[in-house]
Order: C-alpha cells, then sequence, then structure tokens
C-alpha cells in the first residue's frame, strides 16, 4: 500500500462487501448503516418525525465566568409572541444536579451563582426553535462578579481547590533514584485542550406518556446515566424513564456525560407543558456550554545514563479541569496511568493535581487522559535523545518494558506482553526509517526555510475501565420462527461500527448471512443498567455478552435437535449451508420453527463482566486493565519557517488489533484515530479570553483538520498472526481510543525538524498544540540559543 486510496481498495478486495459467514467474525464486512450514511436516510435525533404539538427547548447562558446572580428578569423573554414558558431552577421537581459521579456540584439550571461563561441558568420554551433562540436574547440578568480563576497558572497562584482527590502511584525510591542518576534533566510540557466537534451536535426529543412515564430519544453514548439523570430531575423511578439511541453522529466522549444537560431539559419541558419537547443545541451553545478535553501542564524530572538508560522518572501532572468535577478524576487518573506509555521507569512517582477553574468542566475525550500522559512520556525520551545524542528511536526501544522481567507499571500491574520494541522494530524495517532519516538530515542542510522531520513512537494503551463496576455489559438476542435474528444490546453506536461487529458475532455462532441478523436502536427498556460505550471497551463488554446469550439459545436448540433426530448434541453443528444435524442439513428456519413448535425458548439474556481486574484507588496499586494494545507510527512532515505551516508527507502506522474482529472497520479506525490525534496536537486550538469567554466556538474560529490535512502518504498495516492471549471476543483487541495516539509521532516529527535549526544539538521543547504561531516561537528561540544560523 502506498496511500489511503490504495488501502481501501485492497480491503474492498478482500471480501470488504461480501456476507460473512463461517469465520465471519473475523472478515471485513461493510458498515451496517453505510448505505445509509452516503445516502441521507440514517435518522438522528433531529430526523425523526416530530410529534403533533412539539415544543422546543433553548438554554440561556450565563455571560460571566464567576458571578452572583443579583437579579433576573424574564419578563420580556415570556412576553414574546410563541413562547410558552421558561424553565429555571425552580422548576425542577427533583433534584437540580446532573453531575455524574454524585458529588453535587454540578446544579442542571444555576441557582444563586455561576461559576463559568455559558453556563445555562433558566431554558426557554417555545413553539419553534428560532423563537427560543430569540427570546433567550432577552433576559435581564445582574451580575455581582467574583474572582474568576481561568488557567492552571492562575488555579495554582491562587491555591484554587481539587475537584478531586489527587492521586501517586511510585514505586521503587524515585528521590534516591534521581540523587544518584549519572545524568539528570528536568522540564515542562504544556498541552493544549480539544473541542469534541462531533457532526451531530447534543441533541435530545422527550415524550411523556401515561402515569408519569417520559420516553427520551437521546443522542448520548450513555442511556443508562441519561436514564438516571432525567429520574433524578423529575423526581421519578429509572421504570418510568426510557432512553433510546438509534445511532450518533459522533461522539468521541463529548457525549459520555456532556449528554445528559440536553436530555433533562427536554424532559422538564415535557413534563411542564404535557408535549412533546426537542433540544437542538446551536453550535455555538454547543460549545460553549459543554466540556472538552484536559489542557495539562506537565513537569518532569528524569535520571538517566549514558547510554539512554532511564533510571527515575518523577512526574506531576496539573489539569484545568473547570468548574465541577465531572469526569476529571478518573480522567487525570488514566493520565498518570499512560505517563511511562511503553516504558519501564525503575524508580518512578506520578502526581496529579485536578485544579478547579471557572470554565467549561472538562470531560471524556477519546483516549480519556491516555494521551496527555504519552506526549509526556514522549517529550522524556526526546529530552534524553537529544542530551545524549542518540537516536530517539534507539532510546524507545532500549527502554520498553521486558516480558517477565523490568515488568511492573507504576500502579503495580505486572505487563505479561511486551510486545512495543518489536512492533517499533518492525515498523521502522518496513518504513526505511534509518534511512529516511539521514535523507532528511542531508535535505535539512541544503533547504534554509522548508525543513523535513521524522520520528517514531510507540503506544501501549490499557483496556478497561478504571472504574471497575463499569467493567459489565448484557444483551438481549431474540430469534424468531423464520430464522431471523434481532440482536440488542447495551453498547451505542456513534460511527465507529460497534453494531457492526455485533451483528458478526451472532452470524457467526448461527452460521447466518448478514440480511438474517439485526440489530435495534440501544434502549434501557430491553438492555438495562448498561455501561457508557467509552474507554475502547464497546466491542469488548457487549460482544462477549450477546455471544452469551447465543450460546444459550444454541445450547437448547442443539439440545432440541439431538432428541428430534436421535442424534448426540455434539453432532450439531452450524454452518454457513444450513444446520448439521448428524447425516443431515436442514436449514436455520427449519429448526427455529420446529423449535417453536416443542415449546424451545428461542430468546434469551446475556451478561458479561471482565475477569481478572482490580483498582484500588487509595492505594495506587492494582490490575486496572484487563490487557494491552499496541502499536507504532512514523510520521515524516515539512515545515514552513517563513509561515509555521506544517504538512504530513508520510505516516506509516502498524496496529495491534488483535484477530481483527473487521479488518476494514479496524484499519478506518486507525486511520479516523490518527487524524484526530494529530489535529489534537498541530492545529486544534482552544482560546479563552481574560473574561473566560470562549473566543474559539464555531468553526469559523475552531480549526479541525481536513482532507488536505491528511498525510499525503498514508500507510496502514494491522499486525498478523497476534491475538490477544486474554479471553476476549474472538480474541480480538480494542482498536477506538488506541489509534489516537499516533497522533503524537507527529508532534515528534515537528520537534525534528525545529531541531535542524540548532544542528539537532538543541531539544526544542515544543509544546502542543503546535500551531504556525508556536512553530515560529519555537524557530526564533532555538534562532536566539545558536545565533550563527542563517534564520
Amino acid at each position: 500500500m502506498s496511500d489511503t486510496s490504495i488501502s481501501l481498495k485492497k480491503l474492498e478486495n478482500d471480501q470488504l462487501h461480501l456476507p460473512v459467514v463461517a469465520g465471519g467474525a473475523t472478515k471485513s464486512l461493510k458498515h451496517e448503516s453505510a448505505r445509509m450514511h452516503v445516502s441521507g436516510s440514517a435518522t438522528y435525533i433531529d430526523d425523526l418525525p416530530e410529534p403533533q404539538g412539539l415544543v422546543h427547548v433553548v438554554p440561556g447562558l450565563s455571560t460571566k465566568a464567576h458571578a452572583r446572580i443579583i437579579s433576573l428578569n424574564l419578563d420580556a423573554v415570556k412576553a414574546m409572541p410563541g413562547v410558552i414558558g421558561v424553565l429555571t431552577h425552580r422548576d425542577v421537581p427533583g433534584h437540580n444536579q446532573v453531575s455524574p459521579v454524585g458529588k453535587d456540584d454540578e446544579p442542571l439550571l444555576a441557582e444563586d451563582e455561576v461559576f463559568y461563561y455559558g453556563q445555562p441558568i433558566f431554558a426557554v420554551i417555545a413553539e419553534s426553535r428560532n423563537v427560543a433562540r430569540k427570546a433567550a436574547r432577552l433576559a435581564e440578568i445582574d451580575y455581582e462578579d467574583l474572582p474568576a480563576i481561568l488557567n492552571i497558572a492562575q488555579a495554582r497562584a491562587a491555591g484554587s481547590e481539587l475537584v478531586w482527590r489527587p492521586l501517586e502511584m511510585k514505586r521503587g525510591d524515585v528521590d534516591k533514584g534521581l540523587a544518584e542518576a549519572p545524568r539528570r534533566l528536568n522540564g515542562r510540557i504544556t498541552i493544549g485542550g480539544q473541542e469534541h466537534f462531533y457532526l451531530e451536535g447534543q441533541a435530545a426529543l422527550a415524550q411523556p406518556g401515561e402515569e408519569g412515564e417520559m420516553r427520551i430519544w437521546s443522542s448520548t453514548q450513555h442511556p443508562t446515566e441519561t436514564q438516571h439523570m432525567v429520574a433524578h430531575v423529575l423526581d421519578r423511578p429509572s421504570n418510568l424513564v426510557t432512553v433510546e439511541v438509534r445511532r450518533m453522529g459522533g461522539g468521541f466522549g463529548g457525549k459520555e456525560t456532556q449528554a445528559n444537560t440536553p436530555a433533562c431539559l427536554a424532559a422538564l419541558a415535557a413534563k411542564l407543558t404535557g408535549r412533546a419537547a426537542k433540544i437542538r443545541l446551536d453550535r455555538d451553545d454547543d460549545m460553549l456550554m459543554t466540556g472538552k478535553r484536559h489542557d495539562f501542564m506537565i513537569d518532569y524530572d528524569v535520571g538517566f545514563t549514558d547510554q539512554g538508560d532511564i533510571l527515575a522518572v518523577d512526574m506531576v501532572l496539573a489539569a484545568r479541569c473547570g468548574w465541577s468535577a465531572d469526569l476529571s478524576g478518573p480522567v487525570i487518573d488514566r493520565a498518570l496511568f499512560h505517563a511511562d506509555n511503553a516504558y519501564f521507569y525503575p524508580d518512578v512517582r506520578f502526581r496529579s493535581e485536578p485544579l478547579k477553574t471557572n470554565t467549561q468542566s472538562n470531560t471524556a475525550y477519546r483516549g480519556f487522559g491516555g494521551p496527555q500522559g504519552i506526549v509526556a512520556a514522549e517529550r522524556v525520551i526526546e529530552e534524553i535523545a537529544f542530551a545524549t545524542g542518540l537516536d530517539p528511536l534507539d532510546i524507545r526501544v532500549r527502554n520498553t518494558y521486558g516480558t517477565g522481567t523490568r515488568d511492573i507499571t507504576p500502579y503495580h500491574m505486572t505487563v505479561e506482553d511486551s510486545i512495543a520494541a518489536d512492533i517499533m522494530t518492525e515498523l521502522a524495517e518496513s518504513c526505511d526509517y534509518r534511512q529516511r532519516r539521514s535523507a532528511v538530515r542531508e535535505k535539512n542542510k541544503h533547504s534554509p526555510y522548508i525543513k523535513r522531520g521524522i520520528a517514531l513512537t510507540p503506544v501501549k494503551f490499557g483496556i478497561s475501565f478504571t472504574a471497575t463496576h463499569y467493567n459489565q455489559a448484557g444483551a438481549l438476542v431474540h430469534v424468531y420462527t423464520d430464522g431471523s435474528v434481532q440482536v440488542n444490546h447495551g453498547g451505542t453506536e456513534m460511527g465507529q461500527g460497534l453494531h457492526t461487529k455485533m451483528v458478526q458475532i451472532a452470524m457467526h455462532e448461527f452460521g447466518l448471512a448478514e440480511d438474517r441478523v439485526r440489530v435495534t436502536a440501544t434502549t434501557t427498556g430491553k438492555v438495562p443498567n448498561t455501561s457508557a460505550t467509552a474507554a475502547s471497551s464497546g466491542a469488548d463488554l457487549n460482544g462477549m455478552a450477546i455471544l452469551d446469550a447465543v450460546t444459550k439459545i444454541k445450547g437448547r436448540l442443539e439440545e432440541f435437535a439431538s432428541k428430534h433426530w436421535d442424534v448426540t448434541p455434539e453432532q450439531v453443528h452450524f454452518l454457513p449451508d444450513g444446520v448439521h444435524v448428524g447425516n443431515k442439513v436442514i436449514s436455520f428456519p427449519e429448526l427455529t420453527k420446529a423449535a417453536y413448535f416443542d415449546r424451545v425458548s428461542l430468546s434469551a439474556n446475556g451478561f458479561y463482566k471482565t475477569p481478572k481486574i482490580s483498582w484500588n484507588p487509595n492505594t495506587g496499586r492494582g490490575r486496572p486493565f484487563y490487557y494491552f494494545a499496541y502499536g507504532a507510527a512514523c510520521a515524516e512532515v515539512a515545515i514552513d519557517l517563513l509561515t509555521g505551516e506544517t504538512r504530513i508527507e508520510r505516516v506509516d502506522i502498524l496496529h495491534d488489533a488483535g484477530q481483527s474482529l473487521n479488518p476494514a472497520i479496524d484499519i478506518g479506525q486507525i486511520e479516523g484515530g490518527f487524524v484526530q490525534g494529530a489535529g489534537w496536537l498541530t492545529m486544534e486550538e482552544l482560546v479563552w479570553d481574560d473574561k473566560g469567554q470562549l473566543r474559539t466556538h464555531a468553526p469559523s474560529t475552531y480549526k479541525i483538520p481536513a482532507c488536505s490535512d491528511r498525510p499525503r502518504i498514508f500507510n496502514v498495516q494491522l499486525l498478523k498472526q497476534s491475538p490477544n492471549k486474554e479471553e476476549t471476543i474472538f480474541r480480538s483487541k480494542a482498536v477506538g481510543e488506541p489509534p489516537f495516539v499516533h497522533g503524537v509521532a507527529v508532534l515528534q516529527a515537528i520537534s525534528d525538524a525545529l531541531a535542524s535549526i540548532a544542528d539537532y544539538k538543541i531539544c526544542p521543547k515544543l509544546d502542543a498544540p503546535a500551531t504556525p504561531e508556536c512553530i515560529l516561537r519555537t524557530a526564533e528561540k532555538l534562532t536566539a540559543q545558536k545565533p550563527d544560523h542563517n534564520f
């Protein structure tokens, strides 16, 4: 493969559009909604037929970062023609809280105080969305300004409170290790946040029913949590609230908790009016209201040898968390979990500072803090490489975890299958890294303004929720008498192909063709108490739950067939050409219909909980992950020292997906994850003014990668013959979040290009995002440190 188009052509030839049958749970099958996506017939919340009498809801937002509400005059809002009513916190019959962690620090609607610019204070209910939007601007609010803390530096200076308990992970004696190390260095890296920028914004539709019932259609990654939030706000039991999700137009973590507020506001409006209510946030309001990826300031101190062996690492990871806890605690914990990336630190200490600020409450984002920790780990490698004059790749390979030795993480989990060094070595050979690195350096000698850089970085990413109780899933499978199958599970589809993989599991087990299995919308009415579709666990958890349900049904059918046709259960096999019963081959519909007449149950619940895992946040020890996913990326870039612009010339990725359930979908996830990660680290910049207003709150001011920003040459390969050593669904590995980290190779390649300014003798210490302005500032500093350079 030489580029993306060729890789997709190869996948198309590799049964991309062929039915998946025996063994088909590990073959490429087109996305179950692909045709609807490209034809525009796939329905999202705003596409649903509007019930008669539908009302529209629009929130009114704070224009202060931190202030006391002196008065709130909504008379002009209520008087506008078409306005039906206005919701305030006084209209909440239950608990005016949407904190996902139960800290009661996140009111649905502000009460006496606002804590960030964009906080919902009230919500307008109107006959049309346009009327509601216009009316929301008519509110008269008097504020008393209070001190506002807007960033990490201000929070530290003010001694800001923490939104979550700080965590320390340590092993060995880091102070002694640093003091006795032959060489030592320290530094700081700042890493920006990121807007989710899902294509479908936050949206919800609520329809009241009889006896207090409320049905919610929500663009949420966590239907059960949304169900619970609506129930608490309405002061009703959960059995009166049903949440349904057919699909989302993207989530990336931004709809794990942030979807709760729109759903609750729609439900409140539906309760107040007795009519169906819909909310669809305007993009500006969406970006002003909702949390982002956490930005970090990370201080590091590292001891090492002349040969580049890391001896001790001490890190303090401070994060801007925003005004409430939200998911900041587990996000920052995961940053600590991944601050080692693929490297063994003999003596190590990681500490967190989850700082409270008067900004949006930062939340889950693809990788959930892990990418920020990995960026810091790669900065440490880069610093050591410049200090020793060695190739960063050699430092990386030299310091990876071993298997059976040098295998204990800072949180005291044993790494049982370290393959990072092998993957880096294989990728370096296949992409000709060494020769290309030499060629890049030679080109830079003769190119004063266009500088090239190259870097090869690994990823070791832990898979499981660190909140152990979330590592469970349920499913409900129905087999009908015509032999068709309906699959229901607790995971949500946001474009990642989860439903497609779940179809494949049922197809494989029953020996059916694609058109005989149907996945329904995710609903709390069929599968209760679901976990969020997050932490890359969707296929792992729900796939095993579906397998459990299917296995139960197959067991009943095998028992029936063995009695009905006088064979042993071991002689019953479900294959693509039918069900083999001894010497007979009967169709699946024939079997299911006969079983039905014999009163055999053709429906089953499935359940799965991840084994082996445990985590104690009080001690900072345990086995929080079931397994690790690995990979490596080599990126080559060119930067223009006159404009600061970056161009990604070539990217090669080798990724470990275990025994891939669907290579086409997994490669698509890898490509998309890489581009999103590279965008975060190079162009996506969040900017707040000194009043706490987010200035990058629309597509006009916030830049995400476009088609032209993808690598000119993009080679992606799945690691061959690498089934998961743990008993996951068909020995596959998660592939949602780990590929995001491959974007780190681009940041390192830009740094490598900048280093040529000072003849590769000074570490550029490039912060993220490496926007053109950041690149020019860094280039200017390097030039000042080497004044004889012709820049």
